[in-house]
């Protein structure tokens, strides 16, 4: 039995939870959200740690400004990790500053967030209460989700344009990028955001010392921007992105 539930934040937010329990058949779990399949879908995916002040200032004003509102005018759906901190965060607040309608996923694994009725995992994370829809996969360390985004974003975007954007992130950000490359998704970095992004960004403008962004950068599925003299460019990326057959994830994980 598929399990659906209304979680009910303390800012009133209530939000429609979904758990996928092992043994059980992803696309008929994905149904019991009620979002539209096929979609655009845009992923989010890193962190915020470490981040200058100049560079938090400069996220906010991107999700606020320009991410936001674009998935709002287009009624795109968001997909990130779901809790309470980094990315996560930043999209759930810009999409409550701006008024925001459109779907909001938060895709996490069972055993590092904190549920209310239920003892609180170690080193257990909060949900995000600005998110519309949260779906819980099995797992009980930080990196079991990330296959988990990647597979859920590739089910929901089916033919539909299908986006990755990182910022900043540390060590499961690496995995979140070679799993949307894996899915055939391009990838857009925030250079100047921080740590992965930052060696990524390099990467993709031409720095070849790191190897791992060696790969990922042959696949040809990853672009940057800097976060501090670009920006004023994403809206026409995104729109570019929107309206390119070439922005389509090529179908599905097994």
């Amino acid at each position: 039995m598929i399990q659906v539930d209304r979680l009910t934040f303390p800012n009133g937010h209530q939000a429609t939870t979904v758990r996928l329990r092992r043994g059980e058949e992803l696309d008929a779990t994905l149904k019991q959200l009620d979002l539209t399949i096929p979609c655009p879908t845009l992923v989010l995916v890193g962190g915020a740690s470490g981040c200058s002040a100049d560079a938090m200032e400069h996220l906010r004003s991107l999700f606020t400004t320009i991410l936001a509102p674009f998935a709002e005018a287009h009624q795109l759906l968001v997909i990130d990790g779901g809790t309470d901190a980094g990315v996560m965060q930043l999209m759930g607040q810009a999409r409550q500053s701006i008024g925001g309608t459109f779907p909001l996923l938060g895709v996490a694994a069972i055993g590092t967030i904190i549920l209310p009725n239920q003892p609180p995992p170690k080193d257990g994370a909060h949900l995000e209460p600005h998110h519309s829809h949260f779906f819980l996969v099995p797992g009980a360390v930080w990196g079991d989700e990330a296959p988990w985004i990647a597979r859920v974003a590739s089910r929901f975007a089916c033919a539909q344009p299908s986006l990755t954007i990182l910022v900043n992130g540390g060590k499961i950000a690496w995995q979140d990028v070679e799993n949307s490359v894996r899915e055939q998704r391009p990838v857009l970095v925030i250079g100047g955001s921080g740590r992965t992004a930052d060696v990524l960004a390099q990467a993709v403008w031409g720095d070849r010392t790191n190897d791992r962004a060696n790969k990922l950068v042959d696949s040809q599925r990853l672009s940057a921007i800097d976060l501090f003299t670009e920006t004023q460019s994403l809206t026409t990326k995104l729109h570019q992105w929107l309206t390119s057959s070439h922005a389509t994830s090529n179908g599905h994980s097994p």
